[in-house]
């Protein structure tokens, strides 16, 4: 079974896209029996059948064994698929598993102020997820937590992340538009009532 990057990829961060992911966790997920029984072969179009079953997130279980969320993050890096597919995939509303999984994929593989840009915006999404801990039991994530953790932290669910540049050094370099502040209408309205009560 190849493990190999598609042919023809384009190197991500000057580099094969699945060297995002360090040596010690692809093998681990090589070996990982959900890997070699639904990973192989997949494409684009594909893989959806496999991110729509996604019921958890996290990085490692019981015994350093991947989280199906993990080999999915994988293959996405091995297929490379458009960007026009992944933000479709983010865009979508349906399946929340498959947004965090897009999500986390753009964060690898975007330049700095494309990964603000598309993954701010969400923010605003406050569903649940279950997480898988490295225990094996499983606790509560927002998707508005899991942006914070990618746009702040250097390690998510095991992974280390490409360097991301402040974003006010790329506001100053006219990269970035200044940061627009995704908060649910029902708490704006609710905020500026309290205003006006008080005034």
């Amino acid at each position: 079974m190849s493990n190999r990057t598609i042919k023809g990829a384009v190197s991500v961060h000057g580099q094969d896209p699945q060297l995002l992911i360090e040596k010690i966790v692809r093998e681990r997920i090589y070996d990982n029996v959900y890997w070699k029984e639904h990973c192989f072969g997949k494409t684009a179009e594909t893989i959806l059948d496999l991110a729509v079953e996604l019921d958890h997130v996290g990085g490692y279980h019981s015994n350093q064994r991947p989280v199906p969320f993990l080999c999915l993050l994988l293959k996405l890096l091995q297929i490379q698929p458009s960007l026009e597919i992944v933000e479709e995939y983010i865009e979508q509303d349906d399946f929340k598993y498959l947004r965090a999984l897009a999500l986390f994929y753009a964060r690898l593989v975007l330049p700095a102020a494309r990964v603000y840009s598309v993954l701010e915006p969400f923010y605003a999404d406050r569903r649940r997820l279950r997480l898988r801990s490295e225990d094996g039991s499983f606790a509560l994530l927002y998707i508005d937590e899991l942006v914070d953790n990618l746009l702040q932290n250097d390690r998510v669910f095991g992974i280390i992340l490409p360097r991301l540049a402040q974003r006010t050094v790329l506001e100053d370099n006219e990269e970035l538009e200044a940061r627009k502040y995704y908060v649910d209408q029902d708490e704006s309205d609710e905020e500026h009532r309290d205003k006006e009560e008080e005034d």
